[in-house]
């Protein structure tokens, strides 16, 4: 069974300030090539190249990726998994699941295109995770990724 990207798995590919949620999405596409186990959204591709050139305030103003290279990156993703393309009928479904689930627009386009073309599954976190939508099903594969700075405990000093 295939797998739907959310543009969110991708940006963390190459995204370091976030080391565990990078970790994790390098195992997510690792392990769904190796099984051929994943789609991408048309959808996902352009968000991608979006979020990665955009200038980034914590960054002093640099993007995640230069956009000679996020281009790069994104033609690479799309011969490497299947590309989805939306229609007349992925719209008019992620109308009526934006009104039908009060889903984001952008959400609801990329539930569309895992409603319509009968995959089982959305890897994301921006849904709530387990949630079915149809007959679609959300995995948040960041849950146990955790970039938190946890306070270690205080060493014992005899």
């Amino acid at each position: 069974m295939a797998s739907l990207i959310d543009t969110n798995v991708l940006v963390y590919l190459f995204d370091a300030r976030f080391p565990a949620k990078q970790r994790t999405a390098n195992a997510v596409i690792r392990e769904g090539l190796a099984m051929n186990a994943l789609v991408l959204p048309h959808q996902a591709v352009v968000e991608f190249v979006s979020v990665v050139t955009r200038p980034r305030s914590d960054l002093d103003g640099a993007s995640l990726l230069p956009r000679a290279k996020a281009l790069q990156r994104a033609d690479v993703l799309m011969r490497q998994i299947p590309v989805l393309y939306p229609d007349a009928e992925v719209l008019a479904t992620a109308i009526r699941g934006a009104g039908t689930y009060q889903l984001p627009w952008f959400d609801a386009h990329l539930w569309a295109y895992a409603e319509v073309n009968g995959l089982p599954e959305i890897l994301s976190e921006d849904f709530s995770h387990g949630q079915h939508y149809g007959s679609v099903r959300v995995r948040n594969p960041f849950l146990a990724a955790t970039d938190a700075v946890h306070e270690l405990p205080p060493m014992y000093d005899p």
